[in-house]
């Protein structure tokens, strides 16, 4: 049977159509797909009451952020955050460090075994006249028992500014929440590195810096007060927390420690990208809360960062 011309025509027609019809239903069906060109910006705040205490159960909608204060959308937030933690722990083993030493021991090896889980790593470094990696990061408890076991106090100076430094270095490659653990009376009596190259490592490394201060006698007289407030300034300008070792039990500042990380929250936005005149310089962080019925409330997060890394 023949087919009219006319009528193949009205069917080539209807299919180019039909054709057509269904491209232009694909295309409108299709998900845009964006390419962001920065990177996410973390950050771990700590929200604790007056009397020190964490807070938990916060929303989204309870903080406010900032970066050079200009107000940034949070993309992305957990509270609880299970982030991996990165730890070094470092043991001052100058001779100041004698009265309390072995307490000092027991109380971080039993901090190393609660604290760490599957995900994390911690790493243990001992100092007096230089600086020594003792364990290397590992993810057993036991691993840094042994090492802090083999720890002995002797005498000499205390390269503390050194140690801050070497151990943000060694922080760096590792993923996750960067923490750094000093224990020490804070005297710093090797030269090499200034209070500013520390702190400002330790920034650029986005390092935590917790503080234990042991206080080798209680008169001010034959105390560093200098060196005191060098560990607690440390703490505050990268989102940590200073203790005083005579202020509580050691197990109990290193359960409150402990706590202190496990109840951080995390907070994550995209910056502008910097111009070219931008890189290299610092953007600073704020964090604040939004309800009023929060304002008793202390927030603690890393003060910002450098563009020139990822961030």
């Amino acid at each position: 049977m023949r087919v009219p011309v006319s009528a193949l025509v009205l069917l080539l027609a209807t299919v180019c159509a039909a054709t057509v019809c269904t491209a232009t239903v694909c295309m409108a069906q299709q998900e845009p797909t964006f390419h962001v060109d920065v990177p996410l910006v973390n950050v771990f705040v700590s929200v604790t009451d007056k009397a020190g205490a964490p807070i938990g159960g916060l929303a989204k909608e309870d903080f406010e952020l900032s970066e050079n204060g200009k107000p940034q959308k949070i993309a992305v937030f957990e509270r609880d955050t299970l982030a991996p933690l990165a730890i070094v722990m470092a043991v001052d083993l100058s001779g100041s460090m004698y009265k309390d030493f072995a307490a000092e021991q027991q109380a971080a090896q039993r901090f190393a075994k609660d604290v760490l889980r599957k995900q994390d790593r911690a790493d243990l470094v001992a100092f007096a006249d230089g600086t020594n990696e003792v364990t290397g990061f590992t993810g057993e408890a036991k691993r840094i028992a042994g090492g802090l076991n083999g720890l002995h106090p002797g005498s000499g100076g205390t390269a503390f500014y050194s140690t801050v430094s070497l151990a943000s270095g060694l922080l760096r490659p590792e993923h996750g929440r960067r923490v750094l653990l000093m224990i020490s009376d804070g005297d710093n009596t090797v030269n090499g590195v200034s209070y500013q190259e520390a702190l400002d490592e330790a920034v650029r490394d986005e390092v935590m810096i917790y503080s234990i201060i042991d206080v080798p006698v209680a008169a001010s007289a034959g105390r560093d007060l200098a060196g005191e407030h060098a560990m607690i300034t440390l703490a505050e300008q990268t989102g940590g927390r200073a203790y005083y070792a005579d202020q509580a039990t050691l197990d109990q500042i290193f359960h409150r420690i402990s706590d202190d990380l496990r109840t951080q929250y995390l907070l994550g936005y995209y910056p502008h990208k910097p111009a070219p005149e931008e890189r290299g310089t610092f953007r600073s962080i704020a964090v604040k809360m939004t309800n009023a019925a929060n304002s008793n409330y202390s927030v603690r997060n890393r003060p910002g960062y450098y563009a020139t890394a990822a961030p």
